[in-house]
């Protein structure tokens, strides 16, 4: 399997070598002390890390791309990535609810919403407040997957909601997230930040997973819910949609990078006890390594490229970006799969930490977008250059 296109442009092969932010050091010493001990119990048992999540905010982790005035560092999608990405090495989970936060603040970032950028995106941006995001349904609506999960009645003041958004992770009493919404008779949509904090809003836990149990996931159902104007993110949101869904694609990769590294780990962990006999499998850790450090490179070019000019994403850039996130999926599966080979029996008992990454990699290759929304995705993209190029 090639996990990284071969269209990989040359300079990322042969760019510097790869640097990471100082903070990641810090980081990484946080994940030690204060995420390692627990991963059992957030995947076993469903534990959500909320202490640990507000060390990463204290440290900077979630406001990387966060512009230095609202709370943020400023230093850009790359330095986001890798914190999801160290986060990801040691438990996808909570690098996914890393995601979820990261996700929040690039929504309020990239709003008009002066409101939400001063009063709410300070305390996304700091993991004072944990925040989550609600975009799974909308984004599968936009790419013609699925039925808009809510409705929108504009009044005056704002809008009122109804609908039922199934899974929407990150989130407790008081979190913040994204949505979106079709305004009745009308063809636009809204996108807003709302919580349960807002009447009518209610969270239910109902539904258990086989991974990212610790996800903070809960259904969202809205009766009559009154969204002030002040928390709109955008309404219409096509231009708003086309600004964020780079970022919110690629950001993603990070949690595919920071796996199949926790993946190479346990492949020479196993090795040091059966590499006699590992060496007649395919996909070995060195070859894992070479896939992924390719991916790297061109994830961190992607990301260089975007945050120097995120209000304008080109056609050929978002399909390297979907391509990018398709090899991140692609690698994952490969990366896990080969890791419990590589491990034996031993990988087949409960609790095992490759049976977690196996699953975690599916999480990988399903989470919104998963590798048949994004292939969908490069599929209307080439069908629409095509009709530029007829134009």
């Amino acid at each position: 399997m090639q996990a990284v296109p071969a269209t990989l442009p040359e300079q990322a092969r042969f760019q510097e070598p790869l640097t990471l932010d100082p903070a990641i050091t810090k980081l990484k010493e946080t994940i030690a002390i204060s995420l390692t001990p627990h991963i059992q119990d957030i995947d076993l048992k469903g534990e959500y890390p909320r202490h640990f999540m507000h060390q990463v905010g204290a440290l900077g982790g979630f406001g990387q791309a966060v512009a230095t005035e609202f709370g943020g560092s400023g230093k850009g999608l790359r330095a986001a990535i890798q914190v999801i990405e160290a986060i990801s090495q040691e438990c996808l989970c909570t690098g996914f609810i890393t995601w979820c936060q990261v996700a929040c603040t690039w929504y309020m970032q990239n709003s008009n919403n002066s409101y939400l950028q001063q009063q709410v995106l300070p305390n996304v941006a700091t993991g004072k407040v944990l925040g989550g995001t609600g975009l799974s349904n909308p984004m599968k609506h936009f790419a013609d997957i699925e039925k808009i999960a809510l409705v929108a009645e504009q009044v005056s003041g704002g809008y009122i909601l109804n609908g039922l958004l199934p899974w929407v992770s990150n989130i407790d009493a008081g979190h913040p997230f994204g949505i979106a919404a079709k305004i009745i008779n009308r063809e636009d949509y809204l996108m807003a930040i709302v919580s349960d904090d807002l009447e009518g809003l209610t969270l239910r836990h109902n539904a258990h997973f086989i991974a990212l149990e610790g996800s903070g996931t809960f259904s969202c159902v809205f009766r009559d819910v009154f969204v002030p104007d002040e928390f709109v993110l955008a309404a219409p949101c096509n231009e708003y949609v086309a600004r964020i869904r780079p970022g919110f694609i690629l950001t993603q990769v990070g949690m595919g990078l920071g796996l199949v590294t926790g993946c190479i780990d346990l492949m020479e962990q196993s090795n040091q006890r059966l590499g006699h006999v590992n060496q007649f499998l395919n996909d070995r850790p060195e070859e894992i390594a070479a896939e992924l450090e390719m991916l790297r490179q061109r994830t961190y070019m992607l990301a260089d490229k975007i945050s120097h000019d995120s209000q304008l994403v080109e056609l050929d850039l978002l399909r390297e970006i979907i391509q990018t996130r398709i090899a991140a999926s692609e690698l994952s599966l490969q990366a896990a799969n080969s890791a419990m080979l590589h491990a034996g029996a031993r990988a087949y008992l409960h609790g095992s930490k490759p049976a977690r990454r196996l699953r975690e990699a599916y999480f990988v290759a399903i989470v919104t977008p998963a590798i048949k929304h994004l292939k969908k995705l490069l599929h209307d993209l080439n069908g629409q250059s095509r009709v530029n190029e007829l134009a």
